[in-house]
């Protein structure tokens, strides 16, 4: 794992790789267009699509409207403080993450916090998703969406069957946080 340095104090030179780095923007760019579809679905409290600076995850978080148990915190180079208020209210969240020296593959991932009774066991699309143990949280591999016949759906199903399984579990009020599928960029009607 790589330790973390505060970016003033940052000096060590480092390759560029602009291939590398062009495809990354490319998968990006795709990947939040497809998020931006499914955030259209729901009318609850959603955060924007963002990249989280801690992990480098584009990410995108579905919250219930009730609150949560207070986070434990413990997550390595961020601040329990921030872990708390992050977690205050119940989430179900999803993103993408370009993978790391000991996790080398690109994956979606989804999780909920806290995590329902029966989440680790419930089903998901598409058929390459699984949820690892180690992580508490559904994995897809990148490879298996970019190289599905239809790449959206593909990743829809993801993100659509893993928050299910959050919301159905915890009990969440799904009648009144979703809607069909609007314009991206544009509220509900209902407003």
């Amino acid at each position: 794992m790589l330790e973390p340095n505060r970016f003033p104090d940052d000096h060590e030179r480092r390759a560029y790789e602009p291939d590398v780095a062009r495809d990354l923007w490319r998968a990006l760019v795709q990947i939040e267009r497809v998020f931006a579809r499914f955030r259209t679905r729901f009318i609850g409290k959603n955060s924007p699509i963002h990249f989280f600076w801690g992990s480098a995850d584009l990410a995108s978080t579905r919250f219930s409207g009730r609150r949560a148990p207070l986070h434990p915190g413990g997550i390595p180079h961020l601040p329990d403080a921030v872990t708390q208020e992050a977690y205050s209210h119940e989430v179900s969240s999803a993103g993408f993450w370009a993978g790391d020296p000991g996790t080398p593959e690109p994956s979606f991932y989804a999780y909920a916090y806290p995590t329902p009774a029966g989440f680790a066991e419930a089903k998901v699309a598409p058929a390459a998703a699984r949820f690892d143990a180690k992580l508490g949280e559904f994995v897809l591999p990148y490879e298996a969406v970019r190289s599905a016949a239809d790449p959206d759906e593909a990743l829809l199903a993801f993100l659509q069957t893993t928050y299910e399984a959050a919301a159905d579990l915890a009990g969440w009020d799904r009648a009144a946080l979703e809607r069909e599928e609007g314009p991206i960029g544009r509220p509900p009607k209902e407003f």
